[in-house]
């Protein structure tokens, strides 16, 4: 182990093994990032449930449960996929390699649309 590994914590030599430490600023940032898909990830978590709350006579029972369970589960997915490209980028950063492409974002466009849109048609047919 060279110093530099002795300096940094166990969990971070077990997590993010080798490379060089990147520019705090860069951490950072990537920290900010994983932030922000959080807040996004408990935005999803909130409109699931406020959706079963108080949705109750805006949809029949078994839509809006099937709504309410894929804004759960998108948010879970997002916050799973936030830690896994926080973890990949901060690699890649470590290592002077390109960083990961977000595999969240295609995911949180396509789930998002669709709810959005199966939500509105059923409030305009109403």
């Amino acid at each position: 182990m060279t110093e530099q590994d002795h300096e940094r914590g166990w969990l971070t030599r077990k997590v993010l093994p080798g490379g060089t430490e990147p520019d705090p600023r860069f951490t950072l940032a990537n920290e900010r990032t994983f932030l922000a898909w959080i807040r996004t990830s408990l935005g999803f978590l909130a409109g699931g449930l406020a959706l079963e709350a108080f949705a109750v006579e805006a949809f029949p029972e078994l839509l809006r449960k099937v709504l309410a369970v894929t804004l759960v589960a998108t948010g879970m997915l997002i916050s799973a996929g936030a830690a896994v490209r926080w973890i990949s980028v901060e690699s890649s950063m470590r290592h002077g390699r390109p960083l990961p492409v977000p595999l969240i974002v295609p995911l949180l466009g396509l789930v998002g649309a669709a709810t959005a849109a199966v939500v509105a048609i059923l409030v305009f047919l109403d």
